[in-house]
């Protein structure tokens, strides 16, 4: 394993946080982030956007929204 440098990590950090790289090269950019506090923030920041994501698209809209929400869709529907 080498040390792959800040602009190789953060161009594939998005593909790292996803599991998305060969083993070495997931290997190279997490020795990297152990020495390197600017790209292991960044990494923190993408995990938490990347968490915070998903999270909410688990979230489901209040009962009395959502009907309100379909109703306008239906007028939409009929008047176009």
């Amino acid at each position: 394993m080498t040390d792959c440098g800040c602009e190789t990590a953060k161009a594939e950090l998005e593909e790292y946080i996803h599991n998305e790289l060969t083993v070495g090269e997931a290997a190279d950019i997490a020795e990297h982030m152990e020495h390197c506090a600017d790209c292991s923030g960044e990494h923190l920041v993408g995990l938490t956007l990347t968490n915070k994501v998903k999270s909410a698209c688990n979230e489901k809209a209040p009962v009395d929204l959502r009907a309100e929400v379909l109703l306008k869709l239906r007028a939409i529907q009929t008047v176009g």
